[in-house]
Parts: C-alpha cells; sequence; structure tokens
C-alpha cells in the first residue's frame, strides 16, 4: 500500500483523484436510480430485456470506434508536441472511425428488424434499433472527442464533462421511463451515451485549433499498424462478453421463463455498481505501473502488494454487500425482485476471483501479450458460456451465476499457470529480465 500511495502523490492520478471518486459515484447513482425506475415503472421482464439491449449497445459502440480509444490516448500522450505526428495520429482514428460508425450505422438501420428478433425474439422493438443507428455518430464523435482531452490530460474538463453527462442522462431516461415505460427505457438506453456529446462540443470548442490537424493526406498506415494490437484486444473484449451474455439471457428466457432472465440481469447491476470501484483502482495504478516495470521482481512485488493491501478490503465489502443483501435488493429495485437474494453467492465469489485474475492478466496488455490475452479471453466466454447453458439445466438461473464463478476460477488458473514463474519462481538477486 505505501508504494501505491507513494506513486499517486507522485503523479497527475493525485491531482485527479476526487474528480475521478466524483464520476465513478455519480455512475453508481445513476445507476441505482436506473434501475429502480425500470423496477418500479417496468418490472422483471423488462429488466431482462433492457439486459439485451445495453449488452449488445456495448459490443456495437466498441465495433463502431474499432477499438482505437486507448491507444489514441496513449499516441496523443506521446506525440501532443510532435504536430505531424500528432497530425497522423488523430487523422488517422478520426477518418478510420468515421467510416466504422458510418458503416456499423447503416447496417443497424437497415437490418433492424433482424436485430430486434436477436434480442427480442417475442417483440418488436425494430424502432429503437434504427434510432440507435442515428446517434452511433454522435457517441463515435463524443469518444473520440474524449480521447483528445486524455491523451492532453485535460482530465478535469474530461471528468467535469462525464459527470455532467451522467446527470443529464439520468434525466432523460428517468423522464422516458416515467412518460413511456419499457419504450422509454429502451430509446434512453440507446439515446443517452449519445447525449454527452452535446456537453463535449464545449471541450471540442475550447481546442478548436486541432481541427486543423485532420487531414485525408494525414491518413498513416503505421499509426494503424500501432493502434492495430490494442484495438483486437478491446474489440474482442468488448463483442465476446456481451455476446454470450445474450446468449445465455436468451437461453434463459426460452428455457424457464423472462421473469428468470430479468432477475440474473437485476444481479449482473448490482455487481456492475462494486466493480467500478475496484476496476477504476486498477486502470489508475495497476495499468500504469505494470507498464514501468522492467524486472520479474518487481512484477511479483505489485501483484501481491495488491492482493495484500486492496484485496482484504474488497472481499470484506463482498461479505458485508452479501449479508445486506436483503435489504440491498428492494432498495435498489422492488419486493418483486426477491429471488435475486438467492444469486448472490455465486456472483459475489465469482467476481472476487475475477479481480484476483484481472490483476495479473493486465501484464498481457503491459507486455504486449497480445495473443495471449485474446486466446484466454476467447476460452474465458466459450467456458462461461458452456458451463452456465449446462448449470442452468440442473439448477436453474442459479447455474448462471455457478458458471460465472467456475469460468473467472479457470481463467485465474490458465493465468496463474502462464505467470507462474513470475509469481512464484525463484528469482536470482541480480535477475532483471523483464517478464514476457
Amino acid at each position: 500500500m505505501k508504494n501505491f500511495i507513494k506513486y499517486i502523490n507522485a503523479n497527475v492520478l493525485f491531482k485527479v483523484a476526487h474528480l475521478n471518486s466524483a464520476t465513478i459515484v455519480t455512475k453508481i447513482i445513476a445507476g441505482i436510480l436506473t434501475s429502480k425506475a425500470i423496477a418500479v415503472f417496468i418490472g422483471v421482464e423488462g429488466m431482462a430485456l433492457i439486459g439485451n439491449l445495453r449488452n449488445f449497445l456495448s459490443a456495437i459502440q466498441s465495433v463502431s470506434i474499432l477499438g482505437f480509444y486507448n491507444g489514441l490516448v496513449k499516441t496523443i500522450a506521446k506525440y501532443k508536441d510532435d504536430a505531424v505526428s500528432l497530425s497522423k495520429t488523430i487523422s488517422t482514428a478520426y477518418y478510420l472511425g468515421f467510416f466504422a460508425t458510418i458503416l456499423v450505422s447503416f447496417l443497424c438501420y437497415y437490418n433492424a428488424q433482424f436485430v430486434n428478433d436477436l434480442l427480442f425474439p417475442t417483440y418488436n422493438f425494430a424502432y429503437v434499433i434504427e434510432i440507435l443507428a442515428l446517434a452511433l455518430p454522435f457517441y463515435a464523435l463524443n469518444m473520440f472527442s474524449f480521447a483528445i482531452m486524455n491523451g492532453f490530460s485535460n482530465f478535469k474538463m474530461l471528468l467535469i464533462i462525464n459527470i455532467i453527462g451522467q446527470i443529464l442522462g439520468l434525466l432523460v431516461t428517468l423522464l422516458l421511463i416515467y412518460e413511456n415505460h419499457i419504450d422509454g427505457a429502451l430509446v434512453a438506453a440507446v439515446i443517452a451515451p449519445s447525449l454527452i456529446f452535446l456537453i463535449t462540443l464545449v471541450g471540442i470548442i475550447n481546442r478548436r485549433n486541432l481541427v486543423g490537424y485532420v487531414k485525408v493526406d494525414a491518413i498513416s498506415f503505421d499509426v494503424l499498424k500501432s493502434f492495430g494490437p490494442h484495438a483486437a484486444m478491446a474489440v474482442v473484449t468488448a463483442i465476446a462478453l456481451p455476446v454470450i451474455s445474450i446468449c445465455i439471457r436468451n437461453y434463459i428466457i426460452s428455457e424457464i421463463g423472462i421473469t428468470q432472465a430479468g432477475y440474473w440481469e437485476a444481479m449482473n447491476r448490482i455487481s456492475d455498481y462494486y466493480l467500478m470501484f475496484i476496476t477504476s483502482i486498477i486502470t489508475l495504478y495497476i495499468v500504469p505501473r505494470f507498464s514501468e516495470i522492467e524486472s520479474k521482481r518487481e512484477f511479483r512485488k505489485e501483484v501481491f502488494g495488491f492482493y495484500k493491501s486492496v484485496m482484504p478490503i474488497f472481499g470484506l465489502g463482498l461479505v458485508l454487500i452479501y449479508f445486506l443483501r436483503s435489504v440491498l435488493v428492494p432498495l435498489i429495485f422492488t419486493h418483486e425482485f426477491q429471488p435475486v437474494e438467492d444469486l448472490f453467492f455465486w456472483q459475489l465469489l465469482g467476481d472476487f476471483i475475477k479481480v484476483l485474475s484481472i490483476v495479473i492478466a493486465y501484464q498481457f496488455l503491459a507486455k504486449k501479450m497480445f495473443t495471449h490475452f485474446i486466446i484466454i479471453e476467447i476460452f474465458l466466454v466459450v467456458m462461461l458460456y458452456f458451463a452456465s447453458i449446462y448449470l442452468i439445466d440442473i439448477y436453474g438461473v442459479k447455474g448462471a451465476v455457478i458458471g460465472h464463478f467456475i469460468s473467472y476460477l479457470m481463467h485465474f488458473g490458465i493465468v496463474l499457470l502462464i505467470f507462474g514463474s513470475s509469481l512464484f519462481g525463484i528469482i536470482p538477486e541480480e535477475n532483471t529480465e523483464s517478464d514476457s
């Protein structure tokens, strides 16, 4: 923990830590209020339908920006004082992202009924997919603008925009749910992420000089090649888990009913809320720290330091959540969602193992072990699907959360196997060889 505090104090992260915390708290509050509104005005069935749309939206948004976000942020930060390289970076990301977004929007718009049949087999919300197609370019522009602000270390503006955008999105969502119930909730889910672009325009106006960097003739294959591995990982991650979640949810709907699928979606939402805290710590500290360290000894020290300092607190938090589940479920949803309480044990256990695993797995990104990352990610989702389907047939909806636990336990085992020598092997004092 001492290293963690020293690192934070020595970096710009300390200056934005309070704003980042405010952003996370705002997201959680907005999510809980949205869940409450869905539970009150729509019910368990609506929760399941919105879950499918949320997963599809997450996947399609990542495809529309080609997974460029993280690569763009890093490259802009690297070349922000080099006008030529900066122009190549921004131009390549902008034009390729633009064409990808337009292509995805056209495909969604003109195949809205097909998508509807995948997401809502017995309902007709094709018009929602059409609205999604129209809103998608604004989402892509917003993420492009975010990447520029992030790359230029404009953290304060970025986080303020995030907070205001979350509040705006919440107000629109609550209004639409109140007025139009399930239709309003579905429309809100697809337009809320794009509404933030209205706020982001303020940040763009403050950096009008960057428009001149966007040139067709500045598109660079070398920049695209540097984006490639990060983009591939981002897209695989962003598509694989949401698609598998849709498949599992549709299986629950077809085999044991839409109500059970609604309970599972409610459990996933609660999981998302508490995982925001731990993933923010990992993003702020572990990712940049792993990129800096060179030796296996340092890697081992950071991993076990995180396990000793952060994981006990996270574990105690999960234990507290488990014992308060009978209070949390009606508080966040309604008494109609009481059966969700039976899903907590395996979900919480699976999430604890998940965090243990991803802390080590970030070394794949830090050391550019892209192939390892993608193969293991695909293994995870395949395992998650088949384990969940098999266990759902035996235990009902509880099988989905047991499958979640088993999948991440196996993922953790594989990650430990790959980095076993770094974490548990004998490292000579003079050894400074970097892990790969």
